[in-house]
């Protein structure tokens, strides 16, 4: 291949070679991504489930919201608000890193504010979220 020449893209043999992780921020952040929006599909589906258990009764319905107060529920808001963060801010920094593919030179930048971005905003409603938990 000379200088001038066009680089070839690498060509993928199949599925393995898709979620084979090959190194790099970007492929780190896509992985995370992924298991965010994983993470909110999962919440959205218990509510969908819970939501379903009302046709069974008040009873029911009321148990499983009971367990939502439990402490171990606080935490795990604390979890969904942190996927929904990232999810949501790391899929603006990808919409900027599409409209303007000359960033992707400085992708580390970006990422670094990205996570700065996230802690600023995730710290507080952390707090927030595990207060009740030691009286606050």
């Amino acid at each position: 291949m000379s200088d001038g020449a066009a680089r070839e893209r690498p060509t993928f043999t199949g599925p393995r070679e898709w979620v084979t992780y090959r190194g790099g921020l970007g492929m780190l952040m896509w992985g995370l991504h992924r298991i965010a929006g994983l993470g909110i599909l999962l919440f959205l589906t218990l509510h969908i489930v819970d939501i379903f258990l009302l046709g069974f009764g008040k009873d029911v319905f009321n148990s499983l919201i009971g367990i939502y107060s439990s402490p171990w529920a606080h935490v795990m808001d604390v979890f969904l608000v942190f996927g929904v963060l990232f999810h949501a801010i790391n899929g603006l920094r990808i919409i900027v890193q599409d409209f303007a593919p000359r960033v992707m030179l400085a992708e580390h930048k970006l990422v670094v504010i990205e996570l700065v971005v996230l802690f600023v905003i995730f710290v507080p409603a952390a707090w927030a979220l595990l207060a009740p938990l030691f009286g606050g």
